[in-house]
């Protein structure tokens, strides 16, 4: 689109073909000024602080870019019986470019460092019981016989433990019992619901879970209802 609709330097005499080639060598020559830059801060630790980082980007940018941007312009322009294009008029392209380049830049860097990919989730060593597959999250756990019901977003999974053992096994995930059979995860919690003088806990897919006489006031405690 570039190549056929902007004409470079304004100079809409230039074929279909020539102005191919133009486009075609900014692109080049962006990536190699883009390779160059980073490759010179990488090596300068001193220019990893602000503000000194930018203005170093911008320098090797520009003296990356600008000169081999007027060389290409001379060749086409050049080769196809044209005037080539000033310096100055080059350079203010330049300095275009490097501006937006930067901005672009400084939205990937926080306080002065790259902004680092998110760590993966912890899991409970509770999930070494579920299937190999199983990426979710936990919504509460609830005893049923010498058997506990681990309600999770990928569905419940039934597994032979005592309570309190399965309890432990969700470290580091932050929970509290409601009740004798029933422990929820915090984060699960969206709001409390009372019914014919009993109190429930809502968790995230919708269950009510009961909370006795016993756990209500450390729950009250921490802020769960």
């Amino acid at each position: 689109m570039l190549a056929y609709v902007f004409p470079p330097f304004l100079a809409a005499e230039l074929s279909f073909s020539l102005r191919l080639l133009f486009w075609a060598g900014v692109m080049v020559l962006a990536l190699a000024a883009i390779w160059a830059a980073r490759n010179v801060i990488e090596r300068h630790q001193v220019l990893e602080q602000l503000p000194a980082r930018d203005l170093a980007y911008a320098v090797v940018i520009l003296a990356m870019f600008t000169p081999t941007l007027w060389l290409l312009a001379w060749l086409l322009f050049t080769w196809g019986g044209h005037m080539a294009p000033e310096m100055a008029t080059v350079a203010s392209y330049g300095i275009l470019f490097a501006t937006g380049l930067l901005l672009v830049r400084r939205a990937e860097w926080h306080d002065g460092k790259v902004e680092a990919e998110p760590e993966p989730k912890t899991m409970p060593r509770l999930a070494r019981r579920l299937p190999e597959s199983f990426q979710g999250e936990f919504y509460r756990l609830t005893v049923r016989d010498h058997n506990v019901d681990v309600v999770t977003s990928e569905g419940t999974f039934t597994i032979r433990s005592r309570f309190t053992d399965a309890i432990d096994e969700m470290e580091p995930v932050a929970g509290h019992c409601s009740h004798r059979s029933h422990w929820v995860c915090d984060e699960a919690v969206v709001g409390v619901e009372r019914s014919e003088g009993k109190v429930f806990l809502r968790l995230v897919n919708s269950d009510l879970v009961p909370i006795s006489r016993k756990y209500r006031p450390m729950l009250e405690k921490d802020g769960l209802i």
